[in-house]
């Protein structure tokens, strides 16, 4: 049974592994797809934003039908969703295919992210959710820092080769999972507020309980586009960085990021709860969010670096942990609207920065400081409505 468990464990985090490699594909080859198709850098916006988009609308949508329908046929209908998105950006020679590529791959992460994070809830006791979604993190991390370097690997045997290969990649994980999958058993779990019970729908969305969480998710996500969006443009601009300076300074800090999700993350959240640990990373974001703006030495950047990247990658786990506790039988609601507020701030977060950026390059790095600012003082309104429970 316990082998059973592990296999179905590591089907599920392959699987946004898988995903999440195919959307940082994509980095390595963009300037050259840009030349080939003269794509201007407004056009290559519109196409992310589209992905997001996308991701935004359906994710409340999906994650109903995950609780309805069931979490393995979302997440298979998502990965054959994905391969079709890669093998359309793979042969499109036009701007409006390419434009339904990223249009499909943003319902395609809609469709998966919540359905496993509710299958991940219903395979895991308590005690041992933590690690599963901690893990879950650090696949969806390690997809994006090692994403690139395939994709720049493959590159050089053709420009669309990256997308040929996510896309099959895909389509096997897709298989695997129709064949080797089982639709979990639901466990009967009580939704921690009795007013959140009683409520439908989207009406939920504004309890306490799951209000705040939702802002975190929000607040977080913010800060992380904004920086992820205009840090390679900001240390080019200030300190005269090179792509090789960049790519340590990201890989570096998202690495740390993923050991830190692997083996720290469960031993806090047992320690000191979702809730106080949210808190804190919150304010060590924020801290080094705004000393991004003052520091000018390169090590002195590089260390800022991956000690933000530390405290944004523990904040999404904690939430979804949170959130997997007190939601009952909505994990695929509360799954939905966490990939949603995402999508939301992924949308206007580098919208914003980059009108921001245009008037002073430290701008952006303000603007995030001051939501994350926002964040951590709604944050220390949040009560955890199970931490008696839990206590006991």
């Amino acid at each position: 049974m316990k082998t059973t468990h592990n296999v179905t464990i590591g089907i599920l985090l392959a699987n946004l592994f898988i995903a999440f490699i195919g959307i940082g594909l994509v980095i390595p080859v963009m300037p050259t797809l840009m030349n080939e198709l003269h794509i201007s850098g407004t056009v290559v916006g519109y196409m992310t934003a589209a992905f997001a988009l996308t991701q935004l609308v359906v994710s409340p949508f999906s994650g109903k039908a995950a609780d309805k329908f069931g979490r393995k046929i979302m997440i298979v209908i998502g990965l054959f969703i994905f391969s079709l998105s890669e093998l359309l950006f793979a042969v499109g020679t036009s701007v409006e295919l390419l434009f339904v590529s990223r249009i499909f791959g943003g319902m395609s992460a809609a469709f998966i992210m919540p359905a496993v994070t509710a299958f991940i809830v219903d395979s895991t006791t308590l005690k041992g959710r933590a690690k599963a979604l901690g893990y879950m993190s650090a696949a969806i991390g390690t997809g994006f820092i090692i994403g690139p370097g395939i994709g720049g690997f493959l590159a050089e045997y053709g420009t669309r080769a990256p997308f040929f290969a996510a896309a099959t990649m895909a389509l096997i994980a897709a298989v695997i999972s129709l064949v080797f999958l089982r639709e979990p058993e639901r466990q009967n779990l009580e939704t921690a507020d009795s007013k959140a019970a009683a409520k439908g729908g989207l009406r939920k969305i504004v309890l306490p309980i799951f209000l705040m969480a939702f802002i975190v998710i929000f607040v977080s996500s913010f800060g992380m586009a904004l920086f992820e969006s205009f840090f390679s443009l900001y240390t080019d601009h200030k300190f005269g960085f090179t792509p090789r300076d960049i790519a340590i300074a990201i890989t570096g800090g998202a690495i740390i990021g993923v050991v830190c999700q692997i083996v720290v993350f469960d031993k806090l959240v047992r320690a000191i709860g979702e809730v106080n640990l949210v808190r804190m990373m919150l304010i060590l974001s924020g801290l080094l969010t705004f000393a991004v703006t003052i520091t000018h030495s390169y090590w002195l950047i590089m260390a800022v670096v991956f000690l933000l990247f530390t405290g944004f990658d523990l904040i999404r786990p904690a939430v979804t942990n949170y959130l997997s506790r007190i939601a009952g039988n909505d994990q695929g609601f509360v799954g939905g609207m966490n990939s949603f507020f995402t999508s939301l701030a992924n949308v206007f977060g580098p919208v914003l920065g980059g009108i921001f950026f245009d008037i002073n390059i430290d701008y952006p790095f303000y603007v995030a400081t001051i939501v994350i600012v926002l964040g951590t003082i709604l944050a220390f309104f949040w009560k955890d409505p199970t931490r008696h429970q839990t206590a006991d």
